[in-house]
């Protein structure tokens, strides 16, 4: 299996900077083996059935990426260098690990500083990440981060604009609870309230569980023999009233559908003795080609990076071939690709 395999031709006015509004109007391609239907995510009470089980994420995104300066004293007087910062998670030793821009041009021992209530020290590196100790703990932090900070935004969205305010809702779940994420898990971006209620009318069940995305979600795979790629860990955590919900759906005959990549990961990471169970633990399961499910039925997802582990995911439930097909004609129907894109429900059986 080669990364090649996951490539696609994507045309860059397909990659969407802002989501649908309202969220639920997004475009939705339905794919089973034998047919692709166009739809919108409104539709979903359609294609479900009363006893489908919707397993969701409910990670909270902390706004992450912060700028400051940093201010080093010399014999022409005290000078100031901007710096970039996107946290990544706290580190056992009460520091940060965090992505630095420069890097390079940091000592430790150096204080970055981000607003007057916020500053922090680089105390080490390592893997190209810095460790950052704040000067603030506890809901101080948590205060002083939300003024400071802006939404990490995926590099294919800040590559053409600035996060603003207007990403506080929109790079958010609507049930959005625990915090520690530093990517939104973007399927189920396009849930609002009158879907969520339409949904429970229909006798559709959910469920939720907490995977905290990684900014590692979005590093590139730079081996050609994919078998060889390391998947970087996130922590989850699927609860015994999950774990239960999803084994009594699977026992009555009724489908366990994740909405998004995350929690499709999590729950077959808690699966892999082929039963369910509750787990609370980092994951860096690997889902390509040839990889068999245990617990999840089908899929609803955005539409993934050429060349990405998300397309060696879909690939693995759909067959390779099958997903070259959904993905020619999302492209030539100009569905919206990524984050903030259009979504999908992929529905391997009939």
């Amino acid at each position: 299996m080669q990364l090649s395999d996951f490539d696609f031709d994507l045309p860059d006015a397909l990659i969407a900077t802002r989501p649908a509004k309202p969220r639920s109007s997004a475009r939705l391609l339905v794919a089973t083996p034998e047919a692709i239907t166009d739809a919108h995510v409104y539709d979903l009470v359609d294609w479900l059935r009363p006893g489908d089980l919707l397993v969701l994420n409910d990670t909270r995104v902390i706004p992450a990426r912060l700028s400051g300066w940093r201010r080093r004293a010399g014999a022409a007087g005290a000078t100031e260098a901007k710096i970039e910062v996107t946290l990544l998670e706290p580190r056992a030793d009460g520091c940060w690990s965090a992505l630095v821009k420069p890097l390079k041009k940091v000592k430790d021992g150096e204080t970055i500083v981000f607003s007057e209530a916020m500053s922090a020290v680089i105390e080490g590196r390592a893997d190209g990440q810095g460790h950052l100790r704040f000067n603030l703990t506890g809901e101080d932090f948590d205060a002083a981060l939300n003024a400071a900070g802006a939404m990490p935004l995926p590099p294919y969205i800040a590559a053409k604009r600035p996060a603003d305010a207007q990403d506080r809702e929109d790079y958010q779940t609507v049930w959005a609870e625990k915090t520690g994420a530093v990517a939104a898990p973007t399927a189920s971006l396009h849930f609002d309230a009158p879907l969520l209620e339409a949904l429970r009318e229909k006798g559709v069940r959910f469920a939720h569980v907490t995977l905290h995305v990684g900014a590692g979600t979005f590093l590139p795979v730079k081996v050609e023999d994919v078998t060889r790629h390391k998947m970087h860990g996130e922590w989850g955590e699927v609860s015994e009233e999950a774990a239960e919900a999803i084994a009594e759906v699977k026992a009555s005959g009724g489908r366990v559908i994740p909405v998004g990549t995350t929690a499709l990961r999590l729950i077959e990471t808690a699966a892999r003795s082929g039963t369910i169970r509750p787990y609370r633990d980092v994951t860096d399961i690997f889902i390509y080609p040839g990889f068999e499910f245990h617990v999840a039925d089908a899929l609803m997802t955005n539409f993934h990076l050429p060349k990405s582990t998300l397309m060696m995911l879909v690939s693995a439930l759909m067959g390779q071939a099958r997903i070259r097909e959904i993905y020619d004609h999302a492209v030539r129907e100009q569905y919206r690709f990524f984050s903030y894109g259009d979504a999908s429900l992929l529905l391997p059986r009939e």
